[in-house]
This record gives structure tokens, C-alpha cells and sequence, in this order.
């Protein structure tokens, strides 16, 4: 099991780099638009602070060609870029040229599994169903995801799935029983996962209790000779 960020702020992201949870990084025109920085530079700085794990950026061209144009421009900006793109005919199209020119790819925005097994059969190297909009939407997410993952091992395919739009620890941890292979997620979903008011309570104690060991001065000073 992987943990991606789903998000472009800097600060979480070394947050999570500081827990040893972070594997990959997703972003989306929405996340980016939220810095309120100039897009290349907020790139460039999410690939350095991420890298060696893959970051996905979004191409925002609605016809193939662009698309394709604006991910070999996005794919210069550092060896860790995966590029985004949607998962509908001009996206797949796309995904083809890249795939031949040995460029990575997440394809977005999937909300059938026939979407994600078609992505995977073209080749793409992520497909990334969105599991809490379906959930929102009255639809069978998880489900989804468990017929996906047999799917994908019956035909071996080399293609990950990116379980996204996750809305709380109660998904993500479905999403793991379901087998996904990476989650992407909110910071506050990931940190949430990590918290436990039982945990702070239990730790004052036994720190409470520790102020009446004999000798807990010495503990924990190094011993010469």
C-alpha cells in the first residue's frame, strides 16, 4: 500500500515527508489554482520536494493534440512528472502517443471500472477511480474498486490503482480492504488516519506514571567508560 497527497500545499506535504508517509503526490487544476502561485514555479517546486515519487500534473487541453503538446512540455519539468489526463476519447488518444514516447500517465476522472480497464489496456501506467464522488453520488465505489483489482489480476496488467477522492479514514481503510495499490488523499484525511485522542490520553499517563520512577533523572544520560 501506497499513500499519495492529494494537494499543492508545501507545508503538508513536508509534514507528511516527516511521518515517512508520503510515496507520490496528485494534483488537479483546482489544487494548483489554490496557492495562488505562477504555475511553473509551484510545479517545479512540488517535483523537487516530492522527488524521487511521482507527481501527476494536469494537461488542460480538451482536444488530443493539445493535450499531447502540453504534456511533453509538463514532462521537461523533471524526470518524476506523470501527467494527468481524462479519461474520455481525446484523453485516451493522447495516452496512446504518450505511452510511444515513454512518457507516464494518470488517467483522471474515472467513474465506471469499463473506463479504468480500457485506460489500463491502452496502457496507462495509473488510472485513478473517484471513489468518494461515486460514494456521494449513491454509487457502489468500493465495490468498484474490489472488481478492478480482480480484473487487473486476471490480466496481469502493469497498470496501479490510485483509489482518489477520499473523504475520510473510514474509506481509506476500506479502500485498503478493497486492495487498492495506492490511495491518494487530503492531508487532513491522512492526518486524522494518524490521530487518536485515546492515544494522547493513554500517552499522559504513562508520563504522568514516569515522574515517580526512582532514578529517572539518570535514564537517559550516556554512560563514559
Amino acid at each position: 500500500m501506497k499513500f499519495f497527497l492529494d494537494t499543492a500545499n508545501i507545508e503538508e506535504i513536508k509534514t507528511a515527508k516527516k511521518w515517512g508517509l508520503l510515496s507520490g503526490l496528485t494534483t488537479n487544476p483546482s489544487i494548483i489554482a489554490k496557492t495562488n502561485t505562477e504555475f511553473r514555479e509551484i510545479a517545479s517546486e512540488l517535483c523537487e520536494l516530492v522527488n524521487p515519487f511521482p507527481v501527476s500534473l494536469e494537461v488542460v487541453a480538451r482536444d488530443t493534440g493539445g493535450m499531447v503538446a502540453q504534456a511533453r512540455i509538463l514532462n521537461q519539468l523533471a524526470d518524476n512528472v506523470v501527467i494527468k489526463l481524462p479519461t474520455n476519447p481525446a484523453g485516451m488518444a493522447a495516452l496512446t502517443i504518450l505511452k510511444e514516447e515513454g512518457i507516464k500517465t494518470n488517467l483522471t476522472l474515472i467513474f465506471s471500472a469499463s473506463q479504468a480497464v480500457l485506460a489500463a489496456s491502452a496502457g496507462a501506467t495509473y488510472v485513478s477511480p473517484f471513489i468518494g464522488r461515486l460514494e456521494d453520488r449513491g454509487y457502489d465505489g468500493l465495490g468498484m474498486t474490489r472488481d478492478l483489482m480482480s480484473i487487473f489480476k486476471n490480466y496481469n496488467f502493469d497498470t496501479e490503482i490510485i483509489a482518489a477522492s477520499i473523504r475520510d479514514p473510514h474509506q481509506a481503510l476500506d479502500v485498503c480492504k478493497a486492495g487498492a495499490h495506492i490511495i491518494t488523499m487530503p492531508f487532513a484525511v491522512l492526518e486524522k488516519m494518524l490521530l487518536n485522542t485515546m492515544t494522547d490520553t493513554d500517552l499522559d499517563r504513562f508520563l504522568n506514571d514516569w515522574e515517580k520512577v526512582p532514578g529517572k533523572e539518570n535514564a537517559f544520560t550516556e554512560r563514559v567508560g
